[in-house]
């Protein structure tokens, strides 16, 4: 009897298992069901539904280990198949930014030091868990407010974001004025304007007419902090080219209003890694209350900017701990004047909010300091144009014996210096007669590009430009009669000629385009990839997460020049439909003058698309 009931609960027990176990199963089928079959949300990192394309989308593997593939262009397989659609990512990832994306943060759990701003440097998704979509606009998105006048407002519907003017509507960054934003030109400590805190700065360094650009000897200034860029915006009639820095944090749309805006700006932060600049880029840099311990591991982050400051070049900080006088704002001051003292650095200027240093010309006051002092100079074998993946340093770079003699950086002013072989030509074995042919061949690919381009765009169409691989430069400089910018991209495992571009009195960042770049969605108007697929093909990079790395960061309307071999051509055009791309001239490099090489010029334009739940949002 007794056995025979504990048989009979045991079977009671195993039956209520098994239903436990069913309504599981159900409950996880019924809720993934759920997300694989809606169309459009199709960014679920990790899903089998999301697998690289050439896998799952043209009936490849399913059980794909999620090793990159490399793609073969020209080679016939099954890939060979006009793609005829891409899945659309959820609305809510209209603003994703894949290597800045904390969410991914937090599903893959890296320990991270919130205190160094790890959180807020670049942690890209592995190939599996790489989304495989085409980001949407937000609900009502309009074609950008054209420049100049953008610099003062933009579309509310495309930055459908307010709070930045909320919180800051005493320092007039921005005000909300119906369906737009309009940008005052205030800042945290210049409320009254950007120009005339742009004026007062070059009154204080006794420039001619109070023109910040020192008769082009200013160029190339880093804003670090920058708000919504309002001050690297107003220093573009003084032709002074700044690269406005931001992180992805809580004010998280302050680089997205300054691009919508069309200023040249990048998201980015002062945390463990060098920025992505080689030294001595920058003329000025400047931060406006920027909130930045700059006193934190030895200075580190104050020694990042002496790396990127050129030789005299100067530092422009307007903050409390330059003017207060209670007593935590003093104790700041006299560790920061100490700080820099060690650093050589001299005051040029002082006056009410700002003061200004100057870093040195040459050695001299670095080979006078006593034997220990800190920082410490870096180590002779250190590269301080290593910059993509390399950890700062607390050491003061010291200038090369030929810098040191030459006291300065001997470039030309502006604009001279766009066309003037730069000194650091020497450091790649460029002769002056390569770098002028160089520049007079990329001249005349510009004008034949236009050409092309001329039934589509007018005087005001294009704006925020990219070259995806940009050696020496030559495409920005034949620009130089556009009203445009571009932000100048060179590979990070190849000659590293960024710090020719920046002697250009150009702007640019190191890159890896096997990975997303720091951007935001419907960032630019034009992308010019002059052989870019096929170093991707060389590194067994996925060709087709570039392309929708590449669709993402372009505006809808905008254009790509694509300038590579005819494979490569061949490939990019069977996702033209599934892209919504639009092909608008194909030529045959040989056709231009003076070309005798096979590329291919392949011009496209996105089209203007909205999701469904857009459209309805919309309505």
């Amino acid at each position: 009897m007794t056995r025979g009931r504990s048989d009979g609960s045991q079977k009671k027990r195993l039956i209520t298992s098994v239903c436990v176990v069913a309504i599981f199963l159900g409950f996880l089928y019924a809720y993934y069901g759920s997300i694989f079959g809606h169309g459009t949300s199709a960014l679920e990192y990790g899903s089998k539904s999301l697998k690289r394309l050439g896998s799952s989308y043209l009936g490849g593997d399913d059980e794909s280990d999620g090793k990159q593939d490399e793609t073969k262009f020209g080679q016939e397989d099954e890939d060979d198949v006009t793609v005829k659609s891409f899945p659309v990512c959820d609305d809510r990832h209209s603003e994703l930014i894949p290597c800045l994306d904390r969410n991914l943060i937090y599903q893959m759990r890296l320990k991270l030091d919130l205190s160094l701003m790890e959180h807020y440097e670049r942690h890209c998704p592995l190939p599996e868990r790489r989304y495989n979509c085409l980001i949407p606009p937000p609900p009502g998105y309009k074609v950008p407010i054209k420049w100049p006048k953008s610099r003062d407002e933009v579309w509310k519907a495309n930055i459908p974001h307010t709070h930045l003017a909320h919180e800051k509507s005493d320092q007039n960054w921005m005000v909300v004025k119906g369906e737009k934003i309009n940008f005052p030109g205030g800042g945290t400590h210049f409320h009254y304007g950007a120009d005339k805190y742009i004026a007062s700065m070059a009154n204080m360094l006794n420039f001619s007419r109070n023109i910040l650009n020192n008769e082009g000897r200013i160029r190339t200034v880093f804003d670090v902090g920058c708000g919504v860029a309002s001050f690297g915006g107003y220093l573009l009639s003084s032709d002074i080219m700044a690269m406005s820095l931001a992180p992805n944090d809580v004010h998280q749309n302050q680089i997205q209003f300054a691009l919508e805006r069309g200023i040249p700006a990048s998201l980015g932060v002062l945390g463990t890694k060098r920025l992505p600049y080689p030294s001595r880029s920058f003329e000025l840099a400047h931060c406006s209350r920027c909130r930045i311990d700059w006193l934190q591991r030895d200075g580190i982050l104050l020694l990042e900017l002496d790396r990127v400051l050129r030789p005299g070049g100067y530092f422009a900080y307007s903050s409390p701990e330059a003017y207060a006088q209670d007593e935590e704002d003093l104790r700041i001051w006299k560790k920061m004047s100490a700080l820099v003292e060690r650093m050589c650095w001299r005051i040029a200027s002082k006056r009410n909010q700002t003061v200004i240093w100057q870093k040195p010309l040459t050695n001299d006051c670095y080979m006078e300091r006593e034997p220990g002092t800190q920082p410490p100079l870096c180590r002779s074998d250190d590269d301080p144009d290593a910059v993509w993946g390399v950890n700062m340093e607390a050491c003061i770079t010291p200038y090369s014996d030929h810098d040191h003699k030459a006291k300065g950086s001997g470039l030309a002013p502006w604009p001279s210096r766009l066309t003037s072989p730069p000194p650091r030509l020497a450091d790649f074995g460029y002769s002056r007669d390569m770098f002028e042919k160089d520049t007079e061949i990329w001249q005349r690919r510009v004008e034949n590009y236009w050409n092309l381009l001329s039934p589509k765009i007018t005087s005001d169409t294009l704006r925020n430009l990219m070259d995806m691989k940009a050696d020496k430069g030559s495409f920005a400089a034949a620009l130089r009669g556009k009203d445009v910018w571009v932000m100048n991209v060179v590979p990070e495992d190849g000659p590293n000629t960024l710090k020719l571009i920046y002697d250009r009195g150009l702007i640019g960042s190191i890159h890896n385009w096997c990975e997303a770049f720091s951007t935001y969605p419907r960032t630019y108007d034009l992308l010019h990839a002059w052989t870019v697929f096929s170093d991707i093909e060389k590194k067994g990079c996925s060709a087709e997460d570039l392309l929708i790395e590449m669709d993402r960061i372009l505006r809808p309307t905008g254009f790509i020049i694509i300038r590579d071999k005819q494979p490569v051509i061949d490939f990019v055009k069977k996702y033209l439909t599934a892209l919504h791309w639009e092909a608008v001239a194909t030529v045959n490099s040989s056709s231009e003058p003076d070309e005798d090489g096979d590329d291919i010029v392949f011009i496209v334009q996105k089209k203007m698309w909205l999701t469904s739940e857009s459209l309805r949002d919309a309505e």
